[in-house]
């Protein structure tokens, strides 16, 4: 149900879905802050996907569930890519409300209390982080990759009919609702522009909105994955979810 009378409904629990691959430096701390963020009053669980990791993110993930009852850790034996680590932690999560968190301290849980009022409002059903609607620290970094996330969007609003800002964000918030209905088929980074066209098309239609977030964006050297084929393949799923559903 995405009609207004969900500003009647009371939600509970929050799941923290964490797709890691090879994030050794960080995952600690990311779990360490998505504990400790103010979540309007909600129980938390945090669903860390390792995605097979060969650095030891495992172990680390093990050994913080074993102190804190809300983490948990699921594995994938081989590297399959982001897609496919969201597909195994939503169909894991057990909360009214779906987050999608990085793990790698790009995105701050401290900006939660934004991207959850929309939807504990009773206004939302899915809520983007736009690193480009933002009146928060962004640290600057490099053009291209500016470039080619703001061109995929617009490709994508053409597309969908929605005005995001950003449609390649990594925060993507969901009532459970809403992305059980989706099924998604892309394994690495296709997953954002399939899931924003597969909810665009969506009936009834969801209430979408955008908050602006702090962004802390990676070089290459510290690690960050995405890169020039993954541009090419959202294009391709750009055309692919929204002209062939």
């Amino acid at each position: 149900m995405t009609s207004s009378s969900s500003s009647s409904l009371s939600f509970r629990k929050l799941s923290v879905i964490i797709p890691c691959y090879n994030e050794i430096a960080t995952i600690e701390t990311v779990i360490g802050k998505a504990l400790a963020a103010d979540r309007s009053g909600l129980e938390i669980e945090i669903l860390c996907v390792d995605d097979g990791s060969r650095d030891g993110t495992d172990g680390t993930i093990e050994r913080l569930a074993r102190a804190h009852p809300e983490v948990r850790l699921l594995r994938h034996t081989r590297n399959q890519g982001k897609g496919a680590a969201l597909r195994t932690g939503f169909s894991s999560a057990t909360g009214d409300i779906l987050l999608v968190q990085d793990a790698d301290l790009e995105y701050s849980p401290a900006d939660y209390p934004k991207l959850l009022k929309p939807i504990i409002d009773g206004r939302a059903d899915v809520v983007f982080g736009s690193r480009f609607r933002s009146s928060d620290e962004v640290r600057v970094i490099y053009f291209w990759h500016d470039f080619a996330n703001r061109v995929l969007t617009f490709f994508s609003n053409m597309m969908t009919n929605l005005n995001l800002t950003d449609m390649e964000t990594g925060y993507k918030v969901f009532r459970r609702e809403v992305i059980s209905k989706v099924a998604i088929c892309e394994n690495r980074f296709g997953f954002e522009p399939e899931i924003t066209a597969k909810i665009a098309r969506l009936r009834p239609a969801p209430r979408i909105y955008e908050v602006g977030i702090s962004y802390s964006g990676r070089t290459y050297e510290e690690g960050k994955k995405i890169g020039f084929k993954d541009g090419i393949r959202a294009i391709w799923c750009i055309l692919r979810y929204n002209l062939f559903p």
